[in-house]
């Protein structure tokens, strides 16, 4: 269980991180603005699925996922 928890903590900085560059934004920033958009949230749930999926997929449904809760960063 704690193995699979560091995974999925690994897993969702890694999204943070790659949010980040894709966007040209600081980790910081990129955390405060998956944070306040759900893309957290989004990924914490949706965490069995989207991590099987490559992590270009990850940033893009972030993207979509912090569009629809009021976020202004488009893909």
């Amino acid at each position: 269980m704690i193995m699979e928890q560091d995974n999925q903590t690994y897993y969702i900085i890694y999204c943070i991180s790659q949010f980040a560059r894709h966007f040209n934004i600081t980790l910081k920033q990129a955390y405060a603005y998956l944070k306040r958009h759900k893309g957290l949230d989004f990924l914490y749930e949706c965490y069995d699925g989207e991590h099987l999926q490559s992590l270009d997929d990850a940033v893009e449904d972030l993207s979509v996922i912090c569009q629809r809760n009021g976020g202004a960063l488009v893909c």
